[in-house]
Order: C-alpha cells, then sequence, then structure tokens
C-alpha cells in the first residue's frame, strides 16, 4: 500500500484497511495538533485510489472495514466519493463497514441529500473532532467554526444516518475558572448533538504548534492529571443524554474510563473520585507512556 507522510487513525480502526483519499488535513490550523504539518493538503486523483485498492485486493483478498485517511476524507466532492465507494464495494463484496473523519467546515458544506446519499452508499461511521463546545475558545483554538455551527454539523451527520463518534479535548482551556466552563459547554453539545460514541482525549503539548509557544510565553497553563480527571467527572455530570458510548483509553489520557451513560455513570464518576481522593500517581499513566 502507498502512503504520503505520517497516517494517523482511530484507536478503533486499528483492523481496518487504512486508504488514503486526501493527503493532510482540508482545515489544519488548530493551534493544538500537529498532525498534518508535513503535508500540502490534497485530494488524490481517482485513478491513483483505484490503483490503491486494487493493491489492496491482490494483498489481503477480502477486507471487513476500510478506514478513509487522511484527516477530513467528507471534503472529497460528493461524486468523487461515491465513485471511491463503489469501487472499494466491487473490490471487496463483503464489505461491511467504511469510516473516515470529518471536519465540521466540510460536513457544512454538503447538503443534507448529499450526506444522506454517502450514507446510503456505505460509509457508515463519521468522526467528528468537536473539541470543546466553548464557543470563545473554538475561536482561540483556531477550529474554523463557531458552537452553533460545530453543533449544526454533527446533528446534520446524526440526522443523516451516519454513526457518529465524537472527540473533545480534555484541559483545553488550561488552568483557571475556565476549565469549568469548557467542561459544561461541551456537555451542553454532546447533548445537542446526540452521537453514539464520546471519545475523551487529554491535550499534550506539542512542540512547534501554537498551543506548545502558548504554553512557553506563560500565557497557557497545562492542567496537572488530577484536574484533568477533575475535567472529565464534570463533562460525565453534565451529559444528560442516555445510550452513549464513553470512553478516554486513548495513550493521551492519565486514566482509562469506559461505560455507557446513563446507565454506567456513576460507576465511572466512582472511578474518577477514587483516583481523585487518594491523589496517588501509581493509578494514572505515567508522561512517558502518554502520547497524542
Amino acid at each position: 500500500m502507498r502512503y504520503e507522510g505520517n497516517i494517523y487513525r482511530p484507536p478503533s480502526e486499528a483492523d481496518s484497511y487504512l486508504l488514503q483519499v486526501t493527503v493532510g488535513c482540508s482545515h489544519n490550523q488548530c493551534t493544538f495538533c500537529a498532525m498534518y504539518k508535513d503535508k500540502t493538503y490534497h485530494i488524490r486523483s481517482f485513478e491513483e485510489i483505484k490503483t490503491d485498492i486494487e493493491m489492496a485486493k491482490a494483498y489481503y483478498g477480502s477486507v471487513k472495514d476500510v478506514f478513509l485517511c487522511d484527516g477530513d476524507a467528507i471534503a472529497i466532492k460528493t461524486d468523487l466519493l461515491l465513485a471511491i465507494v463503489a469501487e472499494l464495494k466491487k473490490a471487496f463484496p463483503y464489505l461491511k463497514s467504511i469510516s473516515c473523519y470529518a471536519g465540521p467546515k466540510s460536513t457544512l458544506g454538503k447538503s443534507m441529500p448529499e450526506l444522506k446519499a454517502l450514507r446510503e452508499a456505505g460509509i457508515d461511521k463519521v468522526y467528528l473532532g468537536v473539541e470543546t463546545g466553548d464557543d470563545r475558545l473554538l475561536k482561540e483554538i483556531n477550529k474554523g467554526v463557531t458552537a452553533g455551527e460545530m453543533q449544526q454539523a454533527g446533528q446534520n451527520l446524526v440526522s443523516a444516518g451516519f454513526k457518529l463518534s465524537v472527540t473533545v479535548l480534555l484541559g483545553l482551556a488550561g488552568k483557571g475558572p475556565r476549565s469549568h466552563e469548557h467542561a459544561v459547554h461541551t456537555a451542553d453539545i454532546i447533548n445537542a448533538i446526540h452521537p453514539k460514541w464520546l471519545a475523551a482525549l487529554t491535550v499534550s503539548l506539542v512542540p512547534g504548534t501554537p498551543l506548545y509557544q502558548e504554553a512557553q510565553e506563560g500565557s497557557f497553563q497545562l492542567l496537572d492529571p488530577f484536574e484533568t480527571l477533575e475535567e472529565m467527572k464534570e463533562i460525565l455530570e453534565h451529559i444528560t443524554i442516555d445510550g452513549l458510548i464513553f470512553r478516554s483509553n486513548h495513550v493521551s489520557n492519565y486514566l482509562p474510563v469506559k461505560g455507557e451513560l446513563q446507565k454506567d455513570r456513576q460507576k465511572m464518576i466512582d472511578l474518577i473520585n477514587s483516583v481523585l481522593e487518594t491523589r496517588d500517581e501509581k493509578y494514572l499513566r505515567s508522561e512517558s507512556m502518554r502520547g497524542f
């Protein structure tokens, strides 16, 4: 298989065939992220993509799950994306799932009929980086959309029939009272979008990013591990929807927590409280084992 630059995928796509349909991220301006800084965003040609699918067919024989890389496959023109899906289904008749990242601006750029056509064609799961529901914070991290627009993008994906997985970032507001605002507004936007999955990641300072520079200059102060757990607990306390599957198993997190809201909410909060009561770092993932 041919890939340009580093390839990233969600933890849940570990067993999927990774097909690179775009190189880089269409937005690529978030202050905390360095994932695609080594690439110039462009959409690969259909002929290149078709050849890669043929190579995968020859190598794997059959695949059941495909993840469309890189950072925002939903940005591809709908006709081309439908052609890619058709080619995948032709090559892999037992294909069960096609998934991708979806940027909020790219999602809003597609009509509901377009989104529904992509869902009906076979893209069934999408990942949306919400990061926060705080409008001011979204502007500061240069996400490119307001909280209202982010909410609309998520609701459009759900309404179109996609199984939606949302990610949020613990510690994104830094120290101080804005941590509380970040947690509450984030829970609010999750309640409004009503995704199937919610994944919490923890901010890591990556050299070369604007957020790293802010930390070096002292205008941003990173939460300590226990403060990130307090923020996670506050998000869980303010989520009111049912049937939401929550995970904090990403390598950036200090404490793996998992369960279904509302059924397992108290169990998850009790786990967090048990660590907060002792404040013993032996229960946490060490800094050397964390990543982003």
